[in-house]
């Protein structure tokens, strides 16, 4: 049960930080460093996801 939890909130992370990315690449000019970090949190929130489905699945709880 809280596997799922966490899971569902890393892929909102996930959502949000694709979210605020977009609207910093609309809105910034070209030296802004925001996108880089929000592309950043991204990928560490996809390899956190990654990790915590390899280990749902290894340990049984997520079928």
């Amino acid at each position: 049960m809280w596997l799922q939890l966490l899971i569902i909130l890393v892929f909102i992370g996930i959502l949000a930080s694709l979210a605020i990315g977009a609207g910093f690449l609309l809105r910034d000019s070209a030296k802004s460093k925001r996108l880089l970090v929000s592309l950043k949190w991204r990928i560490g929130l996809t390899c956190l996801l990654m990790a915590l489905l390899v280990f749902g699945f290894w340990s049984g709880e997520l079928g």
